[in-house]
């Protein structure tokens, strides 16, 4: 048990740990994609990949990169991008930034907001503005202000502290629904919540491993008071809510040493509903934490898809650009685990109501694993889709900003 610990301790913090080291970078070879320096990554046919901003190719650490560890972005009306840089995995050490791009050269970068306590998501609200998720709060800023830094105002406050060595999931991601609330992402504070002597239930799923909703109480406003939109998933950094109005879920599952199990999942969000954990993952089946507790499995909703093991979904965006017809519609999700399934970006086709209808993706990414002197494993992480339809990808592990875009060779 102790090594297995030790093992489950070592892959948490693997992201941390690999960024603190020298990685090799993206090799150039004089070849574009679509005006950016093309990077070696395999693709589809009819799409490359471009790099906006990388380290040179021997590498940097992290704390020597001007973007430490960017995790998303937003496009901007104007053609920049705003992107959340963790910094590192302690509070108060992230940052935004503006990133205007420059093909052919480097982009422009100007640092909007500092000290932030571990930032994630971006979003743009149904009143048009701009917000930020921290670790424990949600906050509105204007990125076009002289001092965006003095317009950075909290909306959301109070959400668990879940500091990374005292708990599993520490970052805060949220979508708006339909009416304007918003869905929060609330991660579990440990792995499996093992049942202590005693114990034939996990107090930490009462409300925590959750999607918490904040209802709408005015332009700019939500409730102090949240209430528990859905429940049993233990982190969700990847959600969205499809045109037409389907809430999806791409839950990272525990982690274990078998390299088969479990399968990462993706959930139709409905609201009271249970999907399982600590209890039961994948195709409900019960997690080795709860087996001897024999707990039943049958009244949690199923997944909706079973992905690879251990890929780590990080971002959900449904595709609507025009560079890409062939992906109009499609979910894409970032796989940012670092075993075999993970270092992909995946398209799902979605049916008439925004759900999955095939397990089986198109994997747009087929060769994005290590190669010594070419590129290293890639760590996607947030995506953005520009005006001209290009998908924007932050690769955190690697510094790295690409631009995946229509191969114009």
């Amino acid at each position: 048990m102790r090594g297995l610990l030790a093992g489950l301790g070592l892959a948490l913090l693997a992201g941390a740990s690999q960024a603190q080291v020298p990685t090799e970078g993206y090799a150039r070879d004089g070849r574009t994609c679509d005006g950016y320096a093309r990077a070696p990554i395999e693709t589809v046919r009819g799409m490359c990949a471009g790099i906006v901003l990388a380290p040179p190719p021997e590498g940097l650490r992290a704390s020597k990169r001007t973007l430490h560890l960017p995790r998303t972005l937003l496009a901007l009306a104007d053609g920049s991008f705003l992107v959340a840089d963790l910094g590192t995995w302690d509070a108060g050490r992230g940052s935004l930034w503006r990133l205007t791009p420059k093909p052919g050269a480097e982009p422009v970068l100007k640092r909007l907001l500092t000290r932030l306590d571990l930032p994630h998501t971006l979003a743009v609200g149904p009143d048009g503005k701009i917000y930020l998720g921290e670790m424990s709060r949600i906050s509105r800023f204007d990125p076009d202000a002289p001092d965006p830094q003095a317009t950075l105002t909290p909306v959301v406050t109070g959400l668990p502290d879940n500091r990374l060595h005292d708990n599993r999931h520490p970052l805060s991601a949220f979508i708006f629904d339909r009416d304007g609330a918003l869905i929060v992402n609330v991660g579990a504070p440990s792995d499996q919540c093992p049942p202590k002597p005693g114990q034939s239930a996990c107090a930490e799923a009462e409300r925590q491993a959750a999607l918490w909703r904040f209802a709408p109480e005015g332009p700019g406003k939500w409730s102090s008071q949240p209430s528990v939109h859905a429940r049993g998933l233990r982190n969700s950094l990847a959600l969205v809510r499809t045109r037409a109005g389907t809430i999806l879920q791409a839950e990272n599952s525990i982690d274990v040493t078998d390299p088969a199990w479990p399968p990462e999942e993706l959930n139709v969000i409905r609201p009271g509903a249970h999907y399982g954990w600590p209890y039961c993952m994948g195709a409900n089946q019960p997690a080795p934490a709860w087996k001897a507790s024999k707990v039943s499995c049958a009244s949690f909703t199923r997944p909706q898809v079973l992905m690879a093991p251990h890929g780590a979904p990080l971002d959900l965006i449904e595709y609507g650009g025009a560079m890409f017809p062939e992906l109009s519609g499609k979910l894409i999700v970032t796989l940012h685990g670092y075993r075999s399934a993970g270092s992909r970006l995946l398209a799902y086709e979605l049916d008439a109501a925004g759900v999955p209808r095939s397990s089986k993706p198109l994997d747009l990414t087929p060769g994005w694993r290590a190669v010594r002197g070419r590129r290293p494993d890639g760590a996607p992480v947030g995506m953005a889709v520009a005006a001209d339809g290009a998908i924007w990808v932050a690769d955190d592990r690697n510094g790295a900003i690409l631009r995946f875009a229509r191969d114009r060779r």
